[in-house]
């Protein structure tokens, strides 16, 4: 998985927004589910557009090191909302179809945070690797001067 696929996948994330719109018909709704959907809309929300402004800074790529947090925190929002959903199906009256639509957008982002973290770890990773083997040929004079240089022949060729 590339930087570049996470980036795409992030995109299509942010620009899934529509994904989580639920069309519960209010009259039947209990204001209080009502209520309590808003507030993790709300957090959603908040969270994506923290995410959306990230990705602008960086001129539209998401460094998956500083994404990795935030979208774990997106895909927890949404896990709490589909366990919220799914525990007032039938005293909030949502529809079998908003369900599926909030449990699918909930497992897509689950998925993109997961393979940016993994993504995150990978370039931490190779970036302790590089410091360190920085620091190793600095001691002796730089990359490549730990080692003697070989004698050269004396006398006629």
């Amino acid at each position: 998985m590339t930087a570049a696929h996470i980036r795409s996948l992030a995109r299509i994330a942010l620009g899934a927004g529509g994904l989580f719109f639920i069309g519960f018909a209010a009259p039947a709704m209990a204001q209080s589910c009502e209520n309590d959907v808003g507030e993790f809309q709300k957090k959603r929300n908040a969270q994506m557009e923290t995410i959306g402004k990230l990705q602008k800074k960086n001129e539209g790529k998401l460094d998956p090191v500083a994404a990795c947090p935030m979208l774990r925190s997106l895909a927890s929002i949404e896990q709490s909302m589909l366990a919220y959903m799914e525990k007032n199906q039938n005293w909030c009256n949502i529809p079998d179809q908003a369900l599926s639509n909030v449990k699918e957008g909930s497992g897509k982002t689950a998925a993109i945070a997961k393979q940016a973290c993994g993504l995150a770890v990978k370039m931490k990773k190779q970036q302790q690797q590089q410091a360190a083997g920085a620091a190793a040929g600095a001691g002796a004079g730089g990359p490549g001067f730990n080692v003697p240089a070989p004698k050269l022949p004396a006398g006629p060729l």
